[in-house]
């Protein structure tokens, strides 16, 4: 068996794993693990980044570009502290992400060492980190590190995907030990988890009685490569399809079955057919409040009187926030097609429901165009996401930024295939989009990416439009410029006729803002800000067409509407709001089918 140290073990056995690059910062706390990976046996690209959280994030992306993991490494403290919302955004969306931090070493802890967290217990940092991953592990020898590394792709692969943390001391990155690195493929489970047949069953005859039966597609949809059969049986059956906000690009949105997505900023299509349904067959989904619009009854779903047929991998999902028809714990992809197989070979004929669908679609289309198409500039916020899917190739991935652009994505932007649209979707992090959108052009480098966020997103994680150039992963960033944080202002609005911290503005109030153009071309990148409306597609074109790291300023109204809200959210009303919104929130309230 080799000797090996234990920067060493992890270094050889990630790339043994097959994982393809390695992000990060190497601060002090994992040096020794770091300078593992120049040793010839051990080679995995390094991508620097220019903060911790954004390795995580990078990380993030590349998983749901490619449904493969990667690694992201920090030091100990500060470094390990920033890694908490890259772990939290992936752990809320399901997505595999191997996190490792230093520690500080054994016969240190609990002595103020630099950087430990110790006035509680010695050494907290792991349980901080254990609120935001699927599984955490400190090793304290390096004997360990074989087992605790292929635990940790157990975990991150199987089930229901997830970040795990490995937090690795810096005396256990240093010493050696006699090892037997661990082959992969010998501890992870074969095949996928199928359905119990007469769970299947019921399931079909659910199905077979249903007048108005509805299919809503979630992440785990995306995850379990579960599109074709979902398609299959939306064709045989005649089933309208609905997505949730990681489901987007589970179905192709050109499909006559399309209804569009569900929620709070879903389509008026998507939850006007949804909540109509009397059967509902939820594949990978798990009915988070944005998607179901806080659980008011007809306003996204009615479950009951509709019937629930509920997939998902994770068991613990089934019956939490709707009760199930039918439960099914397995495979989404298997279980999808099994229903399939069991219902008769005759297509459904669905004529008139069918014929609701498409006039529903018909006047959605009516109402997105008035937006969607407008000359007005500064821009509304959905403009330019018609002229960016005029410009870019059908299989390109789409990279959403927080707040309207995530909403106005969702509805305004149609995708055609799985994993080609990425967002932050139930931790909605802001500084997300632009390291994800790198990771997911490493992943995917033969696949144009564009990432579209708006100026305060933009500004979290602006530094890390260099790693487009440093790693040769060329991005179009788009950034929707409307000098403030305008989704969360018109929630203020809303609900209190008024702001506060919103709008980037000078003292004497007008607005403020950074020359984003001017600040892309510092950074070596071919930037623009588009001048007026009849400039927008071309210099999207010219972007897209470069094939270079690009950055297109879109100046957009302050006061432009955002997505369309057809659904609700639960935000409670201030006492001292006495009008008609208390009335309305609490009549709405009362609806809620959760509880």
């Amino acid at each position: 068996m080799p000797v090996l140290t234990g920067g060493q073990i992890v270094a050889r056995t990630l790339r043994n794993y097959g994982v393809d690059y390695v992000a990060g910062i190497p601060g002090h706390g994992i040096w020794s693990l770091t300078d593992a990976f120049l040793d010839e046996e051990a080679k995995i690209p390094f991508v620097q980044t220019f903060h911790e959280q954004s390795a995580v994030h990078l990380a993030d992306g590349y998983y749901r570009a490619t449904g493969r993991p990667i690694a992201a490494v920090t030091s100990i403290g500060a470094g390990a502290s920033n890694t908490v919302i890259g772990m939290g955004t992936a752990f809320t969306d399901s997505t595999s992400v191997l996190v490792i931090t230093g520690g500080p070493p054994t016969h240190m802890r609990g002595h103020g060492l630099l950087q430990e967290l110790d006035r509680y217990t010695a050494n907290d940092f792991p349980k901080v980190a254990e609120a935001v991953s699927k599984r955490h592990w400190v090793v304290t020898r390096a004997e360990e590190l074989p087992f605790v590394l292929h635990r940790c792709f157990n975990s991150m692969l199987t089930g229901r995907p997830g970040p795990v943390h490995l937090e690795v001391p810096m005396d256990v990155q240093a010493e050696a030990a006699d090892v037997q690195l661990h082959d992969l493929e010998r501890r992870l489970p074969v095949g996928r988890q199928h359905p119990d047949p007469a769970a299947v069953d019921r399931a079909a005859a659910v199905l077979r009685a249903a007048r108005r039966p509805v299919i809503v597609v979630g992440g785990g949809a995306v995850t379990s490569e579960a599109g074709d059969a979902v398609r299959a049986l939306a064709e045989h059956w005649q089933i309208p399809v609905v997505t949730t906000w990681n489901g987007k690009s589970a179905f192709p949105e050109d499909h006559e079955l399309f209804a569009g997505s569900v929620g709070q900023t879903g389509t008026i299509v998507g939850n006007a057919i949804a909540s109509s349904a009397d059967v509902v067959v939820s594949v990978g989904c798990r009915f988070t409040d944005w998607s179901a619009s806080s659980y008011a009854q007809g306003v996204s779903f009615s479950i009951p009187p509709a019937k629930l047929i509920h997939i998902d991998i994770d068991p613990h999902e089934i019956g939490k926030n709707y009760p199930a028809e039918v439960g099914i714990v397995a495979d989404a992809q298997r279980t999808v097609s099994a229903i399939a197989e069991t219902l008769p070979s005759a297509r459904a004929e669905r004529g008139e429901y069918l014929a609701e669908l498409a006039e529903h679609k018909r006047k959605w289309e009516e109402q997105l165009a008035g937006r969607r198409d407008s000359d007005r500039f500064p821009f509304t916020s959905q403009r330019p996401l018609g002229a960016l899917r005029s410009v870019l190739p059908r299989d390109s991935i789409i990279v959403a930024g927080s707040g309207n652009t995530q909403g106005a994505v969702k509805q305004t932007f149609p995708v055609f295939e799985p994993r080609t649209h990425l967002t932050s979707g139930g931790f909605s992090s802001m500084g997300w989009a632009v390291p994800a959108a790198v990771g997911a052009k490493l992943g995917r480098p033969d696949r144009t990416v564009a990432c579209v966020l708006g100026d305060g997103d933009f500004l979290m994680t602006a530094q890390e439009i260099a790693l487009s150039i440093t790693m040769d992963a060329p991005v179009v960033f788009v950034v929707q410029n409307n000098a403030g944080y305008m989704s969360i202002r018109g929630g203020q609005r809303k609900q209190t006729s008024r702001h506060i911290g919103t709008e980037f503005s000078r003292p004497d109030g007008s607005p403020y803002s950074p020359d984003f153009a001017a600040l892309g071309a510092s950074f070596g990148i071919e930037s623009w800000r588009v001048p007026d409306a009849g400039s927008l597609e071309p210099i999207l074109r010219k972007a897209v067409q470069s094939g270079e790291p690009a950055l297109v300023e879109v100046p957009t109204d302050r006061d432009a509407a955002g997505p369309w809200v057809p659904g609700w959210w639960d935000f409670p009303v201030p006492a001292y709001i006495t009008d008609e919104r208390q009335d309305e929130y609490h009549r709405t309230r009362a609806t809620e089918q959760h509880l």
